[in-house]
This record gives structure tokens, sequence and C-alpha cells, in this order.
């Protein structure tokens, strides 16, 4: 399941046409659930867990642990996990620190 502010759930068509226009996804599963279940491609992988510490991060620390530019808070983001519930939570997080 999928979660961004404007659309609380996307389908998956709708995600592919996100990403063609740059959103940054992250992916807040637990890394042996990427690893059981695979990676989503284009997708960076951020476990719940460390989410709100990363959101917080310098930006070169956040390029250096993700090999990804760190978004700014006006920058579009999707949350996926496997059932919705953890992706939900991430978007109440990153709104919380002020990610529009």
């Amino acid at each position: 399941s999928l979660c961004a502010a404007a659309a609380p759930n996307l389908s998956y068509q709708e995600l592919k046409d996100l990403k063609k226009a740059n959103v940054l996804h992250i992916d807040v599963r637990e890394r042996w659930e990427i690893d059981r279940f695979g990676k989503i491609p284009e997708s960076i992988n951020i476990p719940l867990g460390e989410l709100m510490e990363a959101l917080q991060m310098d930006p070169t620390e956040f390029k250096e642990q993700y090999n990804q530019k760190m978004p700014s808070k006006s920058d579009p983001v999707i949350f996926s996990c496997l059932a919705g519930t953890r992706s939900k939570q991430a978007l109440g997080f990153a709104m919380s620190l002020g990610f529009s």
C-alpha cells in the first residue's frame, strides 16, 4: 500500500505515473522484508524505525547513507510498505517534521 498526503492511497499505475515525474519513493519495510519479498525499483529503503532520524539528517549524511539526495520539505515523497499501516505512520512522521 502506498501513501502520499494529496492521495492517501495510490494505485500501482498512479505510482508508476508519479515515478516518471521524479518523485522520491521511500519503502519503509524492514530490510529482511526487502530481502524476502524484493525491492521496488527506484525506491530507497528506510525502515520506519529509522525514518524520523533520516528525515532530520544533514543532507550530506543522508546522501552518504541512502545514496539519494535528501528531499526538501516541499519535494514530493511517496511512502510504501506491505499493507499500508506503516506508510500511513511514515506520512504522519514526515508531516510532523514539516514536510508538505
